[in-house]
């Protein structure tokens, strides 16, 4: 039996990383398998894309080169990490997936949409998310929220304008996927937010009739 894929999305700073982890604890305490991933990133591939793409340093870096980075880093996930433990039937949950570079690279930085989501179709080769947790926060609490928190990497540190492009690009995907994205107030307590999803994760997975362990 196939087990289920999760992805969380939303703006720099929504929380959804501390609910990734969280889902993932509960589920695997309910006797679930569980495998957490991220993107850019859940390999050492995809580490190293990773460093090259967040760092400040560059700077110079084109929105092709950008979407290729973060389309490359996916396929290597996908095939060392998320397909595998699907077919055995494993829950993988996701940090970020196709979704963010739709809404970063093509909203964000105004890139050609079509090819987008051409060069992310081949990258990922047919896998795509089950549910998708789309933890909605304005983007004036979501920069709120990474000042707080500190030091901001190439990406965190555009302009206000690209971050309200990205909001919007996920506010679109949200209406273009009803069956498969649900929308989060991220801006309520994290122990409403963790109660939440939990109880859509819970009922998705018995809809498809994967069992714990």
């Amino acid at each position: 039996m196939k087990g289920m894929f999760i992805t969380v999305e939303g703006p720099d700073g929504s929380g959804k990383t501390t609910q990734l982890q969280l889902l993932a604890n509960a589920l695997t305490k309910k006797g679930y398998e569980v495998v957490m991933t991220r993107e850019p990133g859940g390999t050492k591939v995809g580490n190293s894309i990773r460093e090259v793409l967040l760092s400040p340093e560059h700077d110079e870096m084109t929105p092709r080169t950008e979407m290729m980075l973060y389309a490359a880093s996916r396929a290597q996930n996908v095939d060392q990490v998320i397909r595998p433990a699907i077919d055995r039937g494993a829950i993988v949950v996701c940090d970020r997936f196709v979704d963010a570079s739709i809404a970063y690279q093509g909203y964000g930085l105004q890139y050609d949409l079509e090819q987008v989501v051409s060069l992310n179709k081949w990258a990922t080769a047919g896998v795509t998310p089950d549910l998708t947790f789309l933890f909605d926060l304005s983007p004036e609490q979501s920069s709120h929220r990474m000042k707080e928190r500190g030091q901001l990497d190439r990406i965190e540190s555009r302009n206000e304008a690209f971050h309200q492009r990205v909001y919007e690009g996920f506010l679109t995907l949200l209406q273009q996927n009803p069956g498969r994205m649900v929308r989060i107030d991220a801006s309520q307590t994290i122990e409403l937010i963790q109660d939440e999803v939990f109880d859509i994760t819970i009922e998705r997975l018995h809809e498809r009739g994967v069992n714990e362990l």
